[in-house]
């Protein structure tokens, strides 16, 4: 149970979950890290930097997670997003703390329509960025105090997401091409944020959890999604649906990756949580 002198550490501060998680748990004692403060590639700074602070809860929220740019920075991605997470890894157990490490859908093979489960095996990414997280995962698994939460197509106020781009294009062009055939599960920051701090609070089992907002079985799809922000928002563009094939990115990406949560409360539906982001912008 988590109390207001729990010491928190928050890596890759900066960014979008992140800003949410500082948000969600400012009751209790937060260190905020980004890239200035600690380069989590560096071995000997990571146990040099965690060892002074001695955490109780290290939250790794630093990521390489530009999915077509890591196809071009294989060597970075992986350092990043895979050998890095051996180094908090060794320095949490060194410490005794908790690490909470965030992952992705893009680790399965996405050949699966119903989904995939906290325990599914059939890892096969299709893209670096995919392998290099499972590579992440991995190195962490070996721990005995860890939380690993893999999430899938998040969206919040503070980064750049799938929301804010379709918004902007819709505003702009008269019709949008919008990928049909990739099916997954769209993620509010906050509402993960909120689940983190749920699993800490509760002393929840130490494990693999999958955290998204509901949708119907299977997931939707990216056009579906786009459908909706357009929707809400009232913004009249037309919206025509396309193939993987039609519009070729660097990285592949699977075509049914949702996750499937087994552990947990149900989050809310993907709608609601989708009508409160836009309507707080």
């Amino acid at each position: 149970m988590l109390n207001k002198h729990t010491k928190i550490l928050i890596l890759g501060a900066r960014g979008m979950l992140a800003n949410d998680l500082t948000e969600t748990l400012a009751d209790y004692n937060l260190i905020l890290w980004d890239i200035q403060d600690i380069d989590i590639t560096d071995k000997n700074q990571v146990d040099l930097k965690i060892g002074e602070i001695r955490p109780d809860i290290i939250i790794n929220c630093a990521a390489y997670t530009n999915v077509d740019a890591c196809e071009k920075e294989v060597d970075k991605a992986t350092l990043v997003n895979g050998t890095a997470v051996g180094y908090l890894a060794e320095a949490a157990k060194k410490n005794d703390a908790i690490l909470i490490q965030i992952s992705t859908d893009y680790i399965f093979a996405g050949k699966n329509k119903k989904g995939y489960i906290e325990h599914s095996q059939e890892f096969w990414p299709l893209n670096v960025y995919g392998a290099s997280k499972l590579l992440g995962e991995k190195a962490m698994v070996r721990l005995e105090k860890y939380y690993l939460i893999r999430t899938s197509w998040l969206y919040g106020k503070h980064g750049k997401n799938f929301v804010a781009t379709i918004s902007g294009l819709a505003k702009e062009k008269k019709e949008l091409k919008v990928i049909n055939d990739q099916f997954g599960k769209p993620t509010h920051t906050v509402d993960l944020a909120k689940q983190i701090l749920y699993i800490l609070n509760n002393d929840l089992p130490f494990g693999i959890y999958h955290i998204t907002n509901e949708t119907k079985k299977g997931g939707i799809s990216w056009y579906q999604f786009a459908k909706k922000i357009c929707k809400l928002q009232k913004i009249k563009v037309k919206i025509r649906p396309c193939s993987t094939e039609e519009y070729p990115l660097p990285a592949k990406r699977p075509a049914h990756s949702a996750l499937i949560n087994t552990k947990l409360p149900k989050m809310r539906k993907w709608q609601k949580a989708l009508k409160e982001y836009i309507n707080s912008k």
